[in-house]
């Protein structure tokens, strides 16, 4: 059946995407007037993030070949490695919250009146993103100006032994060194692209000091498959009496890096919990919402501190002493653990001010209300559950109670999708290991049961108002004694979707749509593909944790198919058997967030055509719910890229 689907996608696509069928080589480009969308066009023929990375693969057998390549651009561009010195470099590295703990440091050092370059990845919207002066990215005049100096420079020196240019990233990491230099920041935080030791960022010699953020699971295929070979990665950007500091961390990814940081030299510290920076002072509140935000401002408290002893700032604190031996050591036994201080006011509120679009971030409008995440990865996924569960809950409820809850997802790449999305599903308490998130029909049948002991629960399970028991009051009942603690505050709810949506990454259906987020490596056809695989994982663990009392096997909401009326790819139902599937496929983020908000987001401009006016059974009963309903309340979340694209649509103004 999927196949069918697939197979006549094939001819539908090469009309109604263009070129999104073609891959796009790395021809030499022509030097076109230098504007910013040229520089943009020009850019993407130097390979995208996806081929960068099957490049990073086949130059595993020798890796340190690719930080030689690293330097020979660089002194091609004009630059040496001893010129990165002068940047006063803080290098993070780390798998989930590297870029929020570079966003905390950069926000703080700011506050002490000094001019900051920061460099991350990847970007949301524009690829100017990616390299910040003062917290605001490089501007399209300036983005321009260092974009064709360092693209004819390497250009200039092609010759027969030198005849490649440098991939997308590591064009865009030349070019910030270069934005940074010649625009005399005071600092530079970079956040490290893939793992460390070997990523083209490590050229790096002399930073002034290192961190690393949580460690898990991620870029397997490049990184190794453990977290302890993880972890050996990440501990590579160590140099020499350089000090460097760590979150907490399991203990075998931790000896790991104390034996990497014994082996260069590396004074490693752990951060101590951010709870302990609050004793005899205000609470820290922190920008970046979600409790697992707090280890990072721990590590930028750390990071902020120790930059401005060594570069001879006063910060208000005892200078960080070698560790002598008979050290206090943490409760973990392997890495001494950092003095705690008290925060300055410039950190206290350099920590409260810190933004970082796309992380824990939650845009009102009007009835729906989008809750927008980019984790990746099965530690970042259940943070951000828990998040969106308490985010969700501290919203005013409906008087009626009509709350619709979607879930936008894409995952690509050498993820684990099913690992990912059985998170979304289940709640994190309970022996078993989780319970199902259970649907509106089975909840219908449980409700008055439920409702006897424990309204609250029911509650914040956020039941369709059809399948509540009526209630008055302005607060729920308290709980049963058996109820566990969590859920008291809706911690151990799940999250209860009544309808999940797949999409790529790609804003339109036509790839052309906008240079800044074209990914000329993955083909519209590929993505598809994927997304409905994403699909059949989605209903494959509804099937298996819902278990003998769901009324009918759960299938495959639907397969795009071409409409010749309408020049468009539209969902249709399956032709074997009925649909019983609340999950739906779109082929591009417009689609989907259009059949979302049918047309009650005040921000987002309504189609041209009518967009999914089709006869789909979940499309067509699902736009009624969500027209009728009170509040829409939609968590996006499995990638930055789609998280991106939303908030191009959102929000026209962050393109301009």
């Amino acid at each position: 059946m999927v196949a069918r689907g697939l197979r006549a996608l094939r001819g539908a696509l090469r009309g109604a995407a263009g070129s999104g069928g073609r891959r796009l080589s790395t021809r030499p480009a022509r030097v076109p007037a230098a504007d910013y969308q040229d520089a943009i066009r020009t850019l993407n023929t130097l390979q995208t993030n996806a081929s960068y990375l099957e490049q990073v693969k086949r130059e595993r057998g020798d890796p340190r070949a690719q930080l030689e390549a690293m330097r020979g651009f660089l002194e091609r561009s004009g630059l040496q490695v001893e010129d990165l010195d002068r940047l006063n470099i803080i290098h993070v590295t780390g798998t989930k919250g590297k870029g929020s703990a570079c966003a905390f440091t950069e926000r703080i050092l700011r506050g002490y009146g000094l001019r900051t370059g920061f460099y991350s990845s990847p970007h949301l919207v524009q690829v100017r993103e990616r390299i910040r002066i003062n917290g605001q990215p490089l501007s399209k005049e300036l983005f321009s100006k260092y974009f064709w100096l360092v693209y004819r420079r390497l250009r200039g020196t092609k010759d027969e032994s030198q005849a490649n240019m440098p991939a997308y990233f590591r064009f865009l990491t030349i070019m910030a060194f270069h934005v940074f230099l010649q625009e005399k920041v005071d600092l530079a935080v970079v956040e490290v692209g893939i793992g460390g030791a070997f990523d083209c960022t490590n050229i790096i010699r002399a930073p002034v000091v290192c961190g690393v953020s949580s460690l898990g699971i991620d870029h397997t295929s490049i990184l190794g498959d453990t977290v302890e070979k993880i972890a050996w990665q990440k501990g590579g950007i160590f140099k020499p009496g350089v000090p460097a500091f760590t979150v907490p961390q399991p203990e075998q990814p931790l000896e790991v890096l104390r034996d990497r940081a014994r082996e260069c030299g590396c004074p490693l510290y752990l951060c101590p919990e951010l709870d302990a920076f609050e004793a005899g002072t205000q609470v820290l509140e922190l920008g970046l919402a979600g409790s697992h935000q707090r280890s990072n401002a721990a590590l930028a408290l750390q990071l902020s501190r120790t930059w401005l002893q060594r570069r001879g700032y006063e910060a208000g604190t005892d200078v960080l002493q070698d560790v002598l031996p008979g050290a206090e050591l943490s409760a973990q036994r392997s890495v001494p653990l950092a003095p705690t201080f008290c925060p300055s006011d410039a950190m206290i509120q350099g920590l409260r001010d810190t933004e970082w679009p796309g992380r824990t971030q939650v845009l009102p409008h009007g009835p729906v209300t989008w809750y927008i995440d980019g984790a990746h990865t099965t530690s970042s996924i259940q943070a951000c559950v828990r998040w969106f569960r308490q985010a969700a809950l501290n919203e005013d409820k409906p008087q009626d109670g009509s709350e619709v809850r979607v879930l936008l997802f894409n995952a690509t790449g050498d993820r684990d999708t099913a690992a990912l999305l059985k998170l979304l599903l289940v709640r994190f308490w309970g022996a078993g290991g989780g319970m199902l998130s259970l649907g509106p029909t089975l909840l219908q049948v449980l409700g008055a049961t439920w409702w006897s002991c424990c309204p609250s629960v029911l509650l914040s399970c956020c039941l369709p108002a059809q399948c509540r028991p009526p209630f008055r009051g302005a607060h729920s009942p308290s709980c049963s004694p058996n109820t566990p603690p969590s859920s008291h505050a809706g911690l151990g709810q799940p999250c209860h979707f009544d309808y999940a949506v797949f999409c790529p990454n790609f804003t339109e259906v036509s790839v052309a749509a906008n240079s800044d987020q074209q990914n000329f490596n993955v083909t519209l056809e590929n993505a598809l593909t994927r997304c409905v695989e994403n699909q059949k994982t989605w209903t494959r663990l509804m099937e298996e944790k819902g278990g003998p009392w769901l009324p009918a096997p759960l299938e495959v909401g639907g397969l795009l198919q071409p409409d010749p009326l309408r020049g468009a790819l539209l969902l249709v139902p399956p032709a074997e058997r009925p649909l019983n599937s609340t999950s739906l496929v779109f082929p591009c983020i417009s689609h989907a967030l259009q059949w979302i908000t049918q047309g009650r987001d005040p921000h987002l401009p309504l189609p041209a055509s009518k967009v999914g006016a089709h006869p789909h059974p979940v499309a067509t009963s699902g736009a009624v719910l969500l027209q009728e309903a009170a509040a829409i309340r939609v968590l996006v979340t499995g990638s930055l890229h789609l998280v991106g694209g939303v908030l191009k649509l959102l929000d026209p103004t962050l393109s301009q």
